[in-house]
């Protein structure tokens, strides 16, 4: 079942209803959480899993630029450059 749903703004955003199945426990403690911060229970879902899905996209972006990096590492030169380089602007620091 899809049903409208509007946002701030006034944008129509298309939602689909699901049913799922938790241990008792979990429900519980997402009923606690929830109540606390206001929010339905769906939304609290909605926003757990868009925070879960965007930490999986963080990850897959972090395991990219290691695999990047392991292809083409910095050399030495470039490592000195960057000593230097925070060396000076440590130095120019108040709190040193």
């Amino acid at each position: 079942m899809v049903i409208p749903q509007y946002e701030s703004g006034m944008t129509v955003t298309k939602t689909a209803k699901i049913a799922i199945s938790l241990p008792s426990e979990l429900l519980g403690i997402i009923e606690k959480e929830r109540k606390i911060t206001g929010e339905s229970r769906s939304e609290y879902l909605r926003r757990a899993v868009v925070t879960f899905l965007g930490r999986e996209e963080g990850d897959e972006i972090a395991d990219a630029y290691a695999r990047a990096f392991m292809k083409e590492p910095e050399t030495a030169g470039e490592i000195e450059a960057a000593r230097r380089a925070s060396r000076s602007l440590l130095a120019q620091e108040p709190w040193r």
